[in-house]
């Protein structure tokens, strides 16, 4: 029923632990690893896993749905590498799908780190509100409605947004029961302040208007993190 996608670009660190933990909750979940062109062994180390492996143009909405595209489930659940679902996590999952009229959803989120203003975060993930909503919370999609909006936008940056903003339009994002835990490397290695500033600035932006290509660049430029 389940299909858990993984868009990965130089995570050999974390994803031999990311398939691990999700077999760990479920052994026959179809995992697929969508691959934007790693330059170290990400892409060797999914293979000796025994999972499905695709690589695509770099971006991770065009990698999603490059893992879309082969993945066999009837629920898309789109993780990154370096975030962990809660251990009942299928279960949630397949009680909430038993009901046609959901459609979409995200998990709560919190972080590997205890800081304030990552916990800020983590309070502001409950709220059913657009701008509450990222990849990091693990999206989760019924495969046609998935295709029917167009899966997510090719766009270099926030393409997680922006597929919310979609998919806002024509059906009620939900909230799951459940918290996924994900990394807070960046902020550590970056900065915390100075990364929720950037992270917020690029936000502020985005939602202007100002091209996503542009955002990019202004992103990579101030943080080089992944």
């Amino acid at each position: 029923m389940f299909s858990v996608i993984i868009p990965t670009l130089n995570e050999e660190e974390v994803i031999r632990s990311c398939i691990d933990k999700i077999r760990e909750i479920d052994q026959n979940v179809e995992i697929i690893v969508a691959d934007g062109g790693s330059s170290d062994n990400t892409v060797e180390i999914a293979m000796a896993q025994n999972v499905k492996v695709c690589l695509s143009e770099k971006g991770r909405g065009r990698q999603c749905n490059a893992g879309a595209d082969i993945a066999s489930g009837e629920i898309l659940v789109f993780l990154h590498a370096d975030t962990e679902l809660p251990a009942t996590a299928f279960d949630l999952l397949n009680e909430y799908f038993q009901d046609s009229k959901i459609q979409v959803g995200t998990f709560r989120l919190r972080f590997d780190y205890n800081h304030w203003m990552l916990r800020l975060c983590s309070i502001h993930s409950r709220f059913e509100r657009t701008l509450t909503r990222f990849g990091d919370q693990c999206i989760v999609v019924r495969r046609s409605f998935f295709d029917g909006i167009g899966g997510f936008p090719r766009s270099p940056l926030f393409e997680d947004l922006g597929f919310i903003r979609k998919a806002g339009k024509k059906a009620r994002i939900h909230r799951f029961r459940g918290t996924v835990q994900t990394s807070a490397r960046r902020f550590l290695r970056n900065g915390i302040l100075r990364q929720q500033l950037l992270n917020s600035w690029c936000i502020f932006l985005y939602f202007l208007g100002i091209n996503p290509e542009k955002l990019a660049l202004l992103y990579e430029r101030h943080n080089r993190a992944k």
